[in-house]
């Protein structure tokens, strides 16, 4: 199984969507943390199974307190919360000051989420929301642990230069330098588009291949409708057929083409999973 990060460089792209929409669509039992350094979104905007809020204090709150005796990989499900359609969340810190608590322990976390493959009572992966990433982030760290670290951004000029110029940056900080169109590194660095779905493959095309002749040592991996409505569904801000949305199909898509060209290189899952995609979404057990 894998760790899977998801990040952006500057703005508001729809990390945490696309990470709830993944999360949502993964065909295996899967975590979804929450680690931006700047704090959360989750326990605003979702609910949790019992139909209350969520707690903001069991997350990466709780788990600030606890992994400085160290952290095994089983006790991440001490810090978890399912939401109401079943999807199990580490909630995000609720303030920027509070990742002070989690200085030094990045690494420490990424090596749990990354283990959570081998726990012997409830294996998963772990998608994490890693939020912007500009600058020193802390949620970095998580990266080398990682087996994809998805970049996620819209398609406007800055944005398309912002993400290649990003991922050029992580390719020199994990990978060492420079990578040629056939060399890809590990982990693998990847770029989800958010995208209008009538030209998303033409974009996605033509960002691949400047991605490629930069030698970013990123690829297009797959793009995500830009849907709003299916965004509000997701969020359980509006009504609807979820299963049915933009976002949602898009999003399968993309699960798919991942696990078509790495998942050979996951383990093979030991347990069921499904998805609750009415009204909220989540990973039913």
């Amino acid at each position: 199984m894998a760790l899977i990060a998801l990040a952006a460089d500057k703005g508001s792209p729809g990390v945490t969507t696309a990470a709830v929409a993944l999360a949502a669509v993964w065909p295996r039992r899967v975590l979804l943390a929450e680690t931006d350094p700047a704090g959360g979104d989750l326990v605003y905007r979702s609910a949790a199974a019992h139909g209350g809020p969520l707690n903001p204090n069991t997350g990466m709150l709780s788990i600030a307190a606890t992994a400085r005796r160290g952290l095994v990989p089983d006790q991440l499900w001490d810090h978890v919360q399912p939401l109401s359609g079943g999807l199990e969340v580490i909630v995000g810190l609720g303030i920027s000051e509070q990742a002070a608590g989690l200085a030094g322990l990045w690494p420490t976390l990424g090596r749990a989420f990354a283990s959570l493959a081998d726990s012997p009572n409830a294996p998963a992966d772990v998608i994490a929301d890693c939020g912007r990433v500009s600058g020193d982030s802390p949620a970095t760290e998580l990266f080398p642990h990682a087996s994809l670290v998805l970049l996620v951004s819209r398609t406007e000029p800055e944005a398309i230069a912002r993400v290649r110029d990003r991922a050029a940056a992580l390719t020199a900080k994990l990978h060492g330098g420079p990578r040629g169109a056939g060399s890809l590194g590990m982990p693998v660095i990847g770029v989800v588009l958010v995208a209008d779905t009538n030209n998303a493959g033409k974009l996605a095309s033509q960002v691949n291949d400047m991605l490629v002749h930069a030698q970013t040592g990123a690829r297009v991996l797959g793009t995500i409708a830009d849907d709003p409505s299916g965004a509000d569904q997701l969020a359980g801000r509006r009504r609807g057929r979820l299963e049915k949305s933009l976002l949602i199909r898009s999003t399968r898509k993309v699960t798919s083409d991942l696990y078509q060209q790495f998942g050979a290189a996951w383990s093979v899952p030991t347990g069921p999973a499904g998805t609750d995609l009415n009204g909220h979404a989540g990973a039913g057990r």
